[in-house]
């Protein structure tokens, strides 16, 4: 039970300082990557409490379902190889890993705000999709599930057109990154994944 404890107490924390933050203007603003606090205040906490808070509720509900969702399964696989703060560990380097070229590009610019548990949740999303390709999962309002590893084709091709589009507030190349570091450390902790998600896809085993 190790392992959903640690997920279930990511998603505590990630609730209870979102909520916070929503009472709080002043803890937003301080927790919130706001690039040249970290460029020039040297504030790089930021770089990972910006993933414990959201814009609004529904933000934060979509994020922590997902993460609820997906991330015991995560922390199992990972709690058995490096152990239940391994997957901790993976959780909040995922955080900085994947806001890290965003950060870079707006290093200097006064005007840029990113907050969200998206490219963390992201990146237990596309672990979970390498260890388990034909897992049905729910895509937006669609009642009926698809194949995961078409789901993750389809969210790669959507962020990427997002990301180029612009204009929604929405980190999309967060989302791509995290997915990105998911993959790669589970492949490090575990390299069988690789060859495990070839012979898996080759026989299909959907519903």
């Amino acid at each position: 039970m190790m392992d959903l404890s640690v997920n279930t107490l990511i998603v505590a924390v990630t609730v209870l300082v979102s909520w916070l933050a929503f009472n709080n203007p002043r803890l937003a603003e301080r927790l919130i990557l706001w690039p040249p606090a970290i460029d020039r205040g040297k504030q790089y906490d930021r770089l990972v409490t910006h993933g414990f808070i959201h814009a609004d509720w529904m933000h934060l509900l979509f994020n922590m379902i997902t993460l609820w969702s997906f991330g015991a399964t995560m922390g199992t696989f990972f709690a058995e190889r490096i152990g239940a703060i391994g997957y901790v560990a993976f959780y909040l380097s995922a955080i900085v890993i994947a806001i890290l070229p965003t950060y870079m590009r707006h290093r200097h610019d006064t005007g840029y705000r990113s907050l969200g548990a998206s490219g963390a949740v992201s990146a237990v999303l596309f672990a979970f999709i390498l260890l388990d390709p034909w897992s049905g999962i729910y895509l937006f309002l669609i009642p009926i599930p698809i194949p995961a590893f078409l789901f993750a084709a389809i969210y790669v091709g959507y962020s990427i057109w997002m990301d180029k589009r612009g204009g929604d507030n929405i980190n999309h190349s967060a989302h791509l990154y995290g997915a990105a570091y998911g993959i790669m450390f589970t492949l490090i902790v575990e390299p069988r994944a690789a060859a495990a998600f070839l012979q898996k896809l080759a026989s299909p085993s959907f519903g």
